[in-house]
């Protein structure tokens, strides 16, 4: 997405200032077009016309969406952290390492899925298409779905072991994802979602189908 502004001022210098301004760019990232050239004044009093510039900037979504984490993380109160970006075509993976970057994942992930939604809508307001951004801090989803599978594993065992369907408590989308699909691999047993919004929740059961 390009995005443009235009800057008026006494001398060309301080019309993009003042458009670098408006862009929240440096002005090295910016482009600029020269829409009027400053004029003197005659005698210092009459005529006299003011320098404008038309400026224009890319804004990458993956550079938008790692600014606006490291501004949400700062103000979270994380100090000596740094953000590691790995792009693909669908989206972007921002892994925050360092520092007390731990403090921003919450009970078993709610603050980090609230900061990933946040960073999300800021990153897909500038694309045209649905953009991808995922978010990792210490490597806790990773640690998180390691769980998760076991988890679903000893579950479908006791399902098929006492033939009884077990409920589990309230996930993300995301947490109920990786359990569905690990059910999937056991032969004999099969998960499905129930609730609405924040109690949405798992049950697995008896494969009834085979």
């Amino acid at each position: 997405m390009v995005k443009e502004a235009v800057g008026v001022g006494e001398t060309l210098v301080l019309a993009q200032e003042e458009a670098c301004k408006a862009l929240g760019a440096a002005q090295q990232e910016v482009s600029f077009e020269v829409i009027q050239m400053p004029g003197k004044k005659v005698f210092g009093i009459f005529g006299g016309k003011l320098a404008k510039v038309r400026a224009s900037v890319t804004v990458a979504p993956a550079k938008l969406a790692a600014k606006y984490l490291h501004d949400v993380l700062t103000a979270y109160g994380l100090k000596n952290f740094s953000i590691e970006s790995e792009e693909s075509p669908e989206g972007v993976n921002l892994h925050v390492v360092g520092g007390n970057a731990k403090i921003a994942i919450g009970h078993r992930g709610d603050t980090l899925d609230a900061i990933q939604y946040l960073v999300g809508l800021v990153a897909n307001a500038v694309c045209d298409s649905y953009y991808r951004v995922t978010i990792n801090i210490s490597d806790y989803r990773e640690r998180r779905e390691k769980v998760l599978i076991k988890l679903a594993e000893n579950l479908a065992s006791k399902v098929l072991r006492t033939k009884k369907p077990v409920e589990l408590e309230p996930m993300t989308p995301y947490e109920r994802k990786v359990i569905h699909m690990t059910v999937e691999k056991v032969d004999g047993v099969t998960s499905w979602s129930e609730g609405e919004d924040l109690q949405r929740h798992l049950v697995i059961d008896l494969d009834k189908s085979v």
